[in-house]
């Protein structure tokens, strides 16, 4: 599976450009918007380069879809997912992309996938990312969520004020909702769902299962 099959399209998060040769000057964007724009359409970018894991020579990808307030995903993030880590990223062979699949009933999910996210644009969303699931328990049915990310994230990052800009903005919640259309529009409704290559493995299987098929995809990439 290569990268732009696996993650947002960022330029479908953008506003579309002008047209210099029929547009009015009435109708250009200000230098201020511009500028906005930008800074918006690079902290987007920031953000989707932020949650993958890998050299980007490995030859084999693994999208995890996930929900931070899913128990299921947790046991697998804590479980298996450092066995992969070790036995596969390490040596270069996979490559790991998180897309982000909040359950609508899991009502504390969204300000989690929100911080990931945003600590993904300053690149620490593996960090926080370990840091939500290993609380999960303790946040899942709080009614002050939102703070009790921001006491869980700002040690974390590099910038606690930019980190705190990004959720006061919404700064990631393009980015989230995209991942959330495209993950539908494949079918995908439970999680955690993973993605390896055409094969689809759905539900927290056993690090077994995973190495099984991840050996099988990387020994194909080497034949082709």
């Amino acid at each position: 599976m290569r990268a732009s099959h696996c993650l947002p399209a960022l330029a479908a998060l953008t506003l579309a450009g002008c047209d210099a040769a029929s547009a009015s000057t009435d109708d250009l964007p200000s230098a201020a918007a511009v500028a906005a724009d930008t800074a918006r359409d690079n902290r987007l970018t920031r953000a989707d380069l932020g949650r993958i894991a890998g050299q980007e020579s490995a030859p084999v990808w693994l999208v995890v879809i996930s929900d931070f307030q899913c128990p299921f995903c947790k046991r697998w993030h804590e479980e298996t997912g450092p066995r992969i880590e070790r036995e596969f990223v390490r040596s270069g062979k996979v490559r790991i992309a998180y897309l982000n699949l909040p359950i609508s009933t899991h009502r504390n999910a969204p300000p989690a996938h929100e911080a990931a996210m945003c600590a993904a644009e300053q690149g620490r969303f593996w960090p926080v990312a370990d840091a939500i699931f290993a609380t999960q328990d303790a946040w899942k049915s709080r009614r002050d969520a939102v703070l009790y990310f921001d006491s869980l994230s700002v040690p974390l990052v590099d910038d606690a004020a930019r980190f705190r800009r990004c959720i006061v903005e919404g700064g990631t919640r393009a980015l989230i909702d995209a991942d959330v259309q495209r993950v539908t529009r494949l079918g995908v409704g439970s999680t955690p769902t993973f993605l390896v290559g055409p094969q689809v493995i759905v539900g927290a299987q056993p690090y077994e299962v995973f190495r099984d098929v991840l050996n099988a995809a990387v020994a194909a990439a080497a034949q082709r």
